[in-house]
Parts: structure tokens; C-alpha cells; sequence
């Protein structure tokens, strides 16, 4: 395959979702350096494939991250800044999430109902799934008791406990 760039062989394949469109660019080792994809803060192939004008621009959407409210934070890490964020719309290093992590629930709020990912519970283990969140609720409250020196509101948490924990005989059929 050849670079979309130059006739030079693509070395580098690059797909992103552009305004809910599939967008594929192939290109050389040099274009991909000249293009800036081999500098993780600096690369979007939306902005590339547009001749350079941010996509939220393009789209007309809100800045990723609304740096008013972030204060000048960058991350101790990488040095990420809410600006280099916005920019580039993704993280620097796996510690930007815990410095920016305000900015990003504002924006999950944002898009989504909550900010919490309950996820999906495969079919046959709603059961256990259930059983095992009961449990770990127990435990916190059996926790509690003890703490406030509740003890017997601790012995019957224990004993709920148990009762849960204690696999039950299955039934046979005759």
C-alpha cells in the first residue's frame, strides 16, 4: 500500500471516527513523522485530514475541558496542562485522569446518565451477582456495627453472612 501523501510504501495505518465517519490515512515513516503521529500530544487525524482545523471547531462542540475551572492544573506526571486536553481531547499519561478527574465528571455528566459504569451482567449469573453485592453490603454494615460497638447487630450481620456465604444443597429431580 502505497502513503496518501507520497508514492512512498505506507508503513503507518491510522482509522478514526471523523463527525460519524470512518476515515482511513496510510502513510510513509517520514510523513508520519512530518505529521506529527509519532508525538502522542500532538497527533489527531481529524485535525490532519481537515488541513489542521481543530475538530471542535469543525463540529461546532464545547471545548473537551472547560479550563476556566481548572485552574492552570497540569499533571505532575507528564506535564499535561486542561489546555493540552482540550487540544488534543485525550490524556497524556495514565495519572492525567486522577488530576483532571473533576473536568472529565463534569464532562460525563454531560453525556451520560451517571458517572459510574454498572455494566451488564452476563445471562445465568444475575443470581450470583446479586448474592455477591448483598454480601459485600453486609460486610460494610458488619464493619460498622463493630466499630460503634454494636455487637448485636454484628452477630446477626455474621450470621446473614453466613447464611449467604454457605453454598445450598441443589434439589435432584426423582
Amino acid at each position: 500500500m502505497k502513503c496518501d501523501f507520497c508514492d512512498q510504501k505506507a508503513t503507518v495505518f491510522l482509522t478514526q471516527l471523523v463527525e460519524g465517519q470512518m476515515k482511513k490515512v496510510c502513510l510513509c515513516e517520514s510523513c508520519s513523522q512530518e505529521k506529527g503521529v509519532t508525538d502522542p500530544t500532538g497527533f489527531s487525524l481529524a485535525d490532519m485530514l481537515m488541513g489542521g482545523v481543530p475538530t471542535s471547531a469543525l463540529v461546532g462542540a464545547a471545548p473537551f475541558v472547560k479550563t476556566r475551572n481548572s485552574g492552570g492544573k497540569k499533571c505532575p506526571n507528564c506535564g499535561f496542562s486542561a489546555d493540552d486536553l482540550n487540544r488534543v481531547r485525550r490524556f497524556g499519561c495514565s495519572e492525567c485522569f486522577q488530576v483532571f478527574r473533576s473536568e472529565v465528571e463534569l464532562i460525563l455528566r454531560g453525556m451520560h446518565q451517571g458517572v459510574v459504569h454498572v455494566g451488564k451482567v452476563p445471562k445465568g449469573f444475575e443470581e450470583i451477582h446479586a448474592r455477591d453485592e448483598k454480601l459485600e453490603e453486609l460486610r460494610g454494615r458488619l464493619e460498622e456495627a463493630i466499630t460503634l460497638e454494636n455487637y448485636e447487630t454484628a452477630a446477626s450481620l455474621r450470621d446473614e453472612i453466613r447464611d449467604l456465604e454457605t453454598p445450598k444443597p441443589t434439589a435432584s429431580p426423582l
